[in-house]
Order: C-alpha cells, then sequence, then structure tokens
C-alpha cells in the first residue's frame, strides 16, 4: 500500500449536505438503492427529437416536439445525466471544444443550466496517454457525477476520485489550486483558468495510491454514504486480456468525503479472480439492520461490505472494509466453458439494485465481446456468512448477458431490465415469473428507466422505445406506446428530472417535456 497523498488540504468543507430537491436525480440511479424509479406522472409518452438544420449539428427547434432544448455534446457520450439544484451533469469528450484553450484529446465533464440548457462550466481531464489500454483515445467520462448539497463527485478516466465545487470557478477557486496543471497534464505548459472552468477541491489517484491498473477506461460512478465516498477502481487486465498487473490491488475504496483522504479498501482478493475489469458500481444497503454497501465484482460475485474501516493489526496504517456476505452470481454450469465464450461465465457490471430488503443484479461483460449466456439474481439482504448457490431467492437465466441495471415499479413490483442482444424483459419482482419479452432489434447498453407507467429505453441504432409497465403487455400483438429515432447511437441512460426526461445520443442531450 502507497501511502497516501492528498492533494489539497481542504479540511474545513463542512460534512453537512444541503438539502436535495426530491424531484432532483442528484445521481446515477437517482438515490443510494439504484433502482432506475421516478415516481413522477404525466411524462410525454410522445415526441420528435427533430432534425438538423442542413449542413449542422445544431438541431432545428421548429421540427420537434414536446422538446425543451437540445444541447451540443462531443462524440463520445456513454455516462448518465446528474440534475441537481437546477444545473445538468453530464460526462463526454471534446470533440467538440466548448473553449479554444481547451483543444485535442480531453474526456470532460458539461455542466448546463437545467432550465435554458445554458454552458455554465467544463472539467476538461487530460489522457493518460496510455492508449486503449488504460485511457482508450476520444472516449469521454463514463462516471454519472453524483451531487450532494454543493459537491460534485466523480471517476475521471485517469483513474482518479475527484470532487468539484458545482459552481464552478464562478464563485473562486476553493480547495485545490493547480487546476491550471492539471488541463494541461503533466509536463506541458500551465493553461489559464477561467470562469468556464471546473473548481477542483481534492483528487486522489488510484493508479499512484493503490497501484491499480485500469482496463480501457476507468468507469462506474461513486457512492456517497454518510461521510464516505466509496468508488470502484476500475482494476483489470492488460492489453493481453490474461495477465493481471496489480492481484493485490483493491477492486473497491472508501475515502474521507470532505478531504479525499484513503479511509479503507476491499480485501476479499477480487482482484486475484477478475475475469477482465471492475466497472459496476457500488450501492446502498441495509444488512441485518446496519449500514451497509453491496457491490458486483469483476470476479463474478456480489459482496456486501460493512462501511466502516477497521485497520490491520501488523498494518494500522491500511484498514479493511469487513466482508459481510458473498454470493456467486454465475451459475455453475457457465464454468464449463472459458471465457469470454458465449456459453461461458461473466463478471458484473450491471449496479446492484436494493428493493424491500432484497438485491438484484445480472451478470455480463464488455460488449466488445458480443453476446452470450447471463443470469439475473434475487438475493435477501440478510444473510450471515458466505451465501451459498441455494441462498437466492430466485434466478432468471433466460436473459443474455447484460450491462443494463434493472428498475423496479413500487406501485405493482414489476421489474424492467434489458440485455445487450437487445431485448427489454418485464418480470415479477417477487417471484422472478417472466411476464413477456421484447425484442429492441438492436444491442443495448443503457438501462431501463420506469416511470408514469412507461418503461424507456434507448438502443445501439438511435431508437428509443417507450413501453407499457404492465404485466398484460403482449410484444407479439400489442404495439409499444411509443417509439423515436434519433440521430446518433444511444449508449446511456433515459433519466427523469423535474418533469423532464433527459436521452443522450452520442453527439447530443434532448430534454423531453410534455411543457
Amino acid at each position: 500500500m502507497m501511502n497516501t497523498r492528498i492533494l489539497t488540504a481542504f479540511a474545513a468543507l463542512s460534512l453537512v449536505p444541503l438539502l436535495t430537491p426530491a424531484a432532483d436525480w442528484p445521481q446515477w440511479g437517482r438515490d443510494g438503492s439504484r433502482n432506475m424509479y421516478s415516481p413522477v406522472t404525466n411524462l410525454p409518452a410522445e415526441f420528435e427529437p427533430g432534425d438538423f438544420r442542413k449542413g449542422t449539428e445544431e438541431v432545428d427547434m421548429a421540427t420537434t416536439r414536446n422538446i425543451r432544448w437540445v444541447a451540443k455534446l462531443g462524440s463520445s457520450t456513454y455516462g448518465n445525466v446528474t440534475v441537481c439544484n437546477g444545473r445538468v451533469f453530464i460526462g463526454t469528450n471534446n470533440e467538440t471544444p466548448r473553449d479554444e484553450k481547451i483543444q485535442g484529446d480531453y474526456s470532460m465533464i458539461y455542466c448546463f443550466d437545467e432550465k435554458t440548457a445554458g454552458f455554465l462550466w467544463q472539467l476538461a481531464v487530460p489522457k493518460l496517454g496510455a492508449g486503449k489500454v488504460s485511457d482508450w483515445e476520444f472516449l469521454g467520462i463514463c462516471s454519472s457525477p453524483a451531487v450532494e448539497g454543493d459537491r460534485l463527485y466523480l471517476i475521471t478516466s485517469r483513474c482518479e476520485v475527484m470532487c468539484l465545487d458545482v459552481n464552478g470557478m464562478q464563485d473562486g477557486n476553493q480547495g485545490f489550486q493547480d487546476e491550471a496543471q492539471y488541463m494541461a497534464g503533466p509536463g506541458k505548459p500551465a493553461i489559464e483558468v477561467g470562469p468556464g472552468d471546473a473548481d477542483i477541491l481534492w483528487v486522489y489517484d488510484m493508479r499512484e495510491e493503490l497501484g491499480v491498473f485500469p482496463h480501457n477506461v476507468a468507469s462506474s460512478s461513486v457512492l456517497v454514504q454518510g461521510d464516505r465516498v466509496f468508488a470502484t477502481t476500475s482494476n483489470g487486465q492488460d492489453w493481453s486480456h490474461l495477465n493481471i498487473p496489480s492481484p493485490q490491488s483493491p477492486s473497491l475504496v472508501v475515502l474521507d468525503k470532505a478531504t479525499g483522504e484513503y479511509l479503507g479498501e476491499e480485501m476479499s482478493g477480487i482482484s486475484e479472480r477478475l475475469m477482465h475489469c471492475n466497472w459496476s458500481s457500488p450501492t446502498q444497503a441495509s444488512v441485518n439492520g446496519e449500514e451497509a454497501v453491496v457491490f458486483g465484482a469483476g470476479d463474478g460475485w456480489l459482496y456486501a461490505f460493512d462501511p466502516a474501516p477497521v485497520p490491520l493489526e501488523d498494518e494500522p496504517e491500511i484498514k479493511k472494509l469487513p466482508e459481510l456476505w458473498r454470493y456467486n452470481v454465475v451459475p455453475g454450469s457457465y464454468t464449463e466453458f472459458k471465457y469470454p465464450a458465449a456459453d461461458g461465465p461473466s463478471e458484473i457490471i450491471a449496479t446492484p439494485v436494493v428493493y424491500k430488503d432484497r438485491v438484484y443484479v445480472a451478470i455480463g461483460q464488455d460488449p466488445e465481446h458480443g453476446e452470450g449466456a447471463g443470469n439475473l439474481v434475487c438475493l435477501e439482504l440478510d444473510q450471515q456468512g458466505e451465501v451459498a448457490s441455494d441462498k437466492a431467492l430466485w434466478t432468471f437465466d433466460q436473459l443474455h448477458r447484460t450491462i443494463s441495471t434493472v428498475s423496479i415499479d413500487p406501485k405493482t413490483d414489476l421489474l424492467f431490465v434489458a440485455d445487450y442482444s437487445g431485448y427489454v424483459y418485464c418480470l415479477d419482482a417477487t417471484s422472478g415469473e417472466l411476464y413477456w419479452r421484447y425484442d429492441t432489434k438492436a444491442h443495448i447498453w443503457g438501462s431501463t428507466l420506469v416511470a408514469d407507467g412507461k418503461v424507456y429505453v434507448g438502443d445501439e441504432d438511435g431508437d428509443l422505445a417507450v413501453l407499457p409497465a404492465t404485466k398484460d403487455f403482449d410484444p407479439v400483438k400489442d404495439e409499444p406506446l411509443f417509439e423515436a429515432m434519433f440521430p446518433g447511437p444511444i449508449y446511456s441512460s433515459a433519466i427523469e428530472a423535474n418533469g423532464v426526461v433527459y436521452v443522450a445520443t452520442m453527439t447530443h442531450l434532448y430534454a423531453i417535456s410534455a411543457e
């Protein structure tokens, strides 16, 4: 374990978060349960994304319907939208520079005004220079920011956990003071900081401090729980897809949310058993009446950890997250085949969802590996010790590999989930009974959003389907409520905030509203 180097002494930051309006979507999955559900009603079922003005990438708003605004992004947008306190945050790349001083290959976070789409500020993250193996060229930030009060937390493409001021530089430079050099990158001339730049409060470099080796890209979203921030490290294989350069490095780390100081890490040996990488996001839970963190890992197991780290007896500067239980989501029959064979085992990339003292998660692989066999499990959270395979409340192996997070409607106990092959499933969240399966006929990377009796889901072809959130829907006889074709692939997930549905293509962000 390397000595922790805190990049700021911003210790005076208040630990009392500001109140967040209930209608916001302040983090990936709306709240710590990660359930892709919104209780809002009167959302539009029909809309028209509109057409580009000839010879431009500007949408002609006269050709749209039920579209409040459209914001231009870069050319590579995989992250999910966050909306909080009048601001919209999204990760993208720098293919269409917003500031002429930032040119070339950068990963970005954009901040827009929620009502007008006015551009407020940006975070520009220079590439590691490692190429596709650790920081894929021209790939935008994939982390969905988590907002608490006036602080924003994310994971950068440089494998850093970062805390920003939601106001950017417009209220001065606080905390970390070297934004000019950070934007330029190591060894390059500093770039002058302006009011349209991000205000970094602290940075924790997981490569330097934990020795992790991010595979392809550092992805996933952080979990803010109490005074702590939990982050997936994206530790993985090297270019050969055979060797794990850092088998002793953790897959999950916990930091002090005020200062970025190291507090602890998982020590369950996940990195020694990695199939490919760790990209799943941690989830807040309660196990036997106590706070816990649930984590889907790159070895195909689902873990529950005590969020309070304890020091090791022989190395007290290193602290361990106590393991509460683990469960192997990969069926035994899949292990007869070699990874990444279509019928072989898979890791967990989807985010676990907590609902009614249960947790739901499915297995999948990097979409580059193609389609294959999947498995969705439902477990009771209150377990003691290692969980045997027969302890699942139910399993569903009729879906394919998926990187999608489930959504559950608490009004009906219906669960919706998409797989990479392009199917959307409706199941009973209590029993696992399958009610229907809808074929979008295109690959799906994002997750379903259930809200107002509707299921929103986009696909790789740029189609967004709006399906009825009922068990009586018959995909053979019935038509979907609506389908819209966007001018570009949809790799992220639709979200809802304050009565507006947000859909991001690779190049544009659409705010859909019935107003």
